[in-house]
């Protein structure tokens, strides 16, 4: 697929609270790093993180969301999906105390592209944790930004059990760089649940299936990891909880309820190894620094759009996942500028599109078919959104037969699900 039908390229996506402080750094890094947007979400932040932000909302680079009440991460994610898959190339689900290292100068996209290259079947790239310690600092020093302050890490095979829980951690968890269009949700923070067969793998190619990889490679590729950084800050950290586990206190923490707490501090606290190499990359991705405009980015997607659907009116097909991208992008453009008629024409070729690629879908496809069905049946072109309902109804059952004999129970209640409000709509 054009890479140019996207409004981004490489989406980051993160949930904060009282992350002031660190921000600015954060969002910097990662625009050097090739990173074209940032989806935050604000859970209950009572500090300046708006102000700092704004600068960044005002240039188009953040879109911030209000993410009230506990245990808010996993809703984040799934809205972040939700609503963006179409628009980014690439979404990746990190931090704000990470930062992902293409260690071969790359930018992120084009290390992940590489990588993605050697599995036609792999939707995302699982890259490692590279654990910093505190430097010895015991009191927090915010004269000097985090990536100057920490320079001292695990070795990069370290691994030790998470206490209480029994599985690794250390440098063998990863965070995951995707296509979300390949994406069902998140069940951890760490790597999502895959449509149909795709999945993850590692920066050798190796397939990776759980929120782990070992043995733990970081070679061309890791995120820096910067969990503990001084004792105080550790402290405030452990305070504050966690978003993917609301309502947690220091108490319930060090009783062994959350990792994050104030004994972990003594475990992670690595500094074996000196490394400052992700300071040497940010100064060097500095050099040639540009961002295009939004104007850039939306002829850019025009011109992607019109050569696609060019090409189908010639008689082309394509797949569904490109079909629904363009149906996406149409109606972006159409809310954009509504006095275009030209949108409108597109929007409606790209659902023509869509009917034409139902055929011999994989279970990936249908899924992601049916995630974007309330999008597509709101379509004002009353025929051919009865034309869709009708396939859909038909490629359910066909699916639902699939899962039968293979004893799929709970998808096969959910698809039973949809079959029922499909033949109830009107």
């Amino acid at each position: 697929m054009d890479k140019n039908l996207f409004l981004y390229d490489l989406a980051l996506v993160a949930i904060l609270k009282n992350e002031g402080r660190y921000i600015k750094e954060w969002l910097d890094y990662h625009l050097l790093a090739g990173v074209d947007h940032f989806f935050l979400y604000d859970n209950d932040s009572s500090d300046d993180y708006n102000e700092i932000i704004a600068p960044y909302v005002a240039a188009g680079l953040v879109t911030s969301v209000y993410m009230p009440g506990g245990s808010a991460q996993f809703a984040a994610y799934s809205f972040a999906l939700r609503d963006w898959r179409f628009f980014c190339r690439h979404m990746a689900f990190i931090d704000l105390d990470e930062f992902i290292y293409p260690k071969t100068g790359q930018s992120i996209v084009e290390a992940v592209d590489e990588i993605l290259t050697r599995d036609k079947q792999a939707a995302g790239v699982a890259i490692n944790w590279q654990m910093f310690g505190s430097n010895g600092q015991e009191r927090a020093d915010f004269s000097r930004g985090v990536l100057e302050r920490f320079t001292r890490r695990a070795p990069v095979d370290w691994v030790v059990p998470i206490p209480h829980r029994d599985i690794p951690g250390g440098n063998s968890q990863i965070k995951t760089v995707l296509n979300p269009r390949k994406v069902y949700t998140f069940f951890n923070g760490h790597n999502p649940l895959y449509y149909g067969a795709n999945y993850a793998i590692n920066e050798r190619g190796g397939r990776v299936d759980s929120y782990y990889n070992e043995p733990v490679t970081a070679e061309k590729i890791a995120v820096n990891h910067y969990n503990v950084k001084s004792r105080e800050e550790h402290l405030r950290k452990v305070a504050r909880g966690r978003a993917d586990k609301g309502g947690l206190t220091k108490e319930t923490a060090d009783k062994g309820e959350n990792c994050i707490n104030t004994s972990w501090f003594d475990m992670y606290d690595r500094n074996e190894v000196f490394d400052d190499g992700i300071l040497a990359y940010r100064v060097a991705r500095a050099e040639n620094f540009s961002l295009p405009s939004d104007e850039q980015k939306l002829a850019g997607m025009n011109d992607a759009l019109i050569r696609i659907l060019s090409a189908y009116a010639e008689g082309k097909t394509f797949s569904l996942e490109t079909a629904l991208t363009c149906r996406a992008v149409s109606s972006l453009l159409r809310e954009k500028f509504p006095h275009d008629e030209r949108f409108k024409i597109y929007e409606e070729a790209s659902l023509a599109a869509v009917l034409n690629s139902l055929d011999g879908l994989k279970l990936d496809d249908v899924q992601l078919l049916l995630s974007e069905l309330p999008e597509l049946l709101s379509l004002p072109y009353p025929d051919a959104v009865n034309e869709l309902r009708n396939a859909c109804l038909q490629i359910i059952s066909q699916t639902m037969d699939f899962m039968r004999v293979s004893g799929f129970w709970k998808d096969f209640v959910d698809f039973d699900n949809m079959r029922r409000l499909l033949q109830a709509w009107r």
